[in-house]
């Protein structure tokens, strides 16, 4: 009897450890699965783009973050699409909860370079890049993208950026939620989804239209919308990613947003925004100015990106009137035959979806 209760106790010992390893060796099974599957998914998908125009240009690098965390490193990537627009890295790392698995983490640990198909290569340093997705099993996931503190420079051969540094860039995208009621009356299709992006007290490069606007102070604006026919925006081709969704009739509907330059701030509103076949946007945006002039003014100095100084100048000289001497100027800036109108004032070239 004393043998019997002896060997019953120590078998009560064990069995904890017994369960912990088995837990743990369980873990480790799935933990190796799911590195394995995010690995081949992302070749797989890789070879997709390939086939559809781009190139894409990477290695393999470490498979880290046991036991919490599925962590994978790639190197040297290049990723170019049909436009022509590239994005390299020396590195990026895509991490997530191993027992989360539908939330996904990319991040650029060593800075970023740009490329405008023809205006040639940025450098973007930032002590943060990074990008979280999560929603995978959704039509369309919720994106979320954010530099902190970038420093933008223009590598040799490429053409200055229109910003130099800024304290924070953002970008938020998610389904759509609920009927984005275009002014028709007609209701927006399922398959549309809601923007937002916030610049935050950014700073122009030297002697460009922003450092002219902000009276060398700084820019910041936020801007939301609803994209409708969102699904036109996958695929991109030579154009780039806007052009297929223009000629569907993609349009940009409940423009709201807010901006401020130096001592100038402006709220802003439009019902219904587009594309043109030049990929130029096209509608009307209602503006309601407090202090407008200085950044106008501004902008007729500058004399760069485009900007038409003569025509800068006499918007200038025309909100001073409908302003009456006041600082609130209600304003309507008008997009049309690829220009930026103000009045009857062309100030620059109007902003170029692709």
């Amino acid at each position: 009897m004393r043998d019997v209760a002896k060997h019953h106790s120590r078998t009560g010992l064990y069995l904890p450890f017994i369960i912990v390893l088995i837990v743990v060796a369980v873990w480790s099974g799935w933990w190796f699965y799911l590195a394995q599957q995010v690995q081949q998914r992302l070749d797989l998908q890789a070879a997709a783009l390939r086939q559809a125009g781009w190139t894409i240009a990477y290695t393999h690098g470490g498979i880290g973050g046991w036991p919490f965390r599925t962590r994978l490193e790639t190197d040297h990537v290049s990723i170019t699409a049909p436009s022509g627009h590239a994005l390299a890295a020396p590195k990026l790392v895509l991490q997530a909860n191993a027992w989360n698995p539908d939330k996904w983490m990319l991040l650029a640990t060593d800075g970023l370079t740009l490329t405008r198909a023809d205006k040639g290569r940025v450098a973007v340093r930032a002590p943060a890049i990074r990008a979280s997705v999560h929603g995978l099993t959704q039509r369309w996931p919720n994106v979320a993208i954010e530099l902190a503190e970038p420093v933008f420079t223009a590598l040799p051969g490429g053409e200055l950026f229109p910003i130099s540094r800024a304290k924070s860039i953002q970008f938020y995208l998610r389904p759509h939620i609920g009927p984005a009621n275009a002014p028709d009356g007609s209701l927006a299709a399922a398959n549309s989804v809601d923007v937002l992006f916030r610049l935050i007290d950014a700073e122009g490069r030297a002697g460009g239209p922003v450092e002219g606007m902000a009276q060398n102070g700084k820019l910041t604006a936020q801007i939301e919308t609803v994209i409708e026919k969102a699904d036109t925006l996958a695929g991109p081709d030579t154009a780039g990613v806007f052009a297929a969704w223009t000629r569907a009739g993609g349009r940009f509907v409940r423009v709201r947003g807010e901006m401020s330059a130096g001592e100038s701030r402006a709220t802003l509103s439009s019902d219904v925004l587009s594309g043109q076949a030049d990929g130029r946007l096209q509608g009307r945006l209602t503006l309601k100015a407090v202090k407008p002039l200085p950044a106008i003014a501004g902008l007729a100095r500058s004399g760069s990106g485009g900007v038409n100084q003569a025509g800068a100048a006499g918007a200038a000289a025309a909100s001073a009137v409908t302003g009456g001497g006041g600082d609130d100027v209600d304003l309507v800036l008008v997009f049309r035959d690829g220009r930026t109108f103000l009045g009857p004032f062309a100030l620059a070239p109007a902003p170029k979806l692709f």
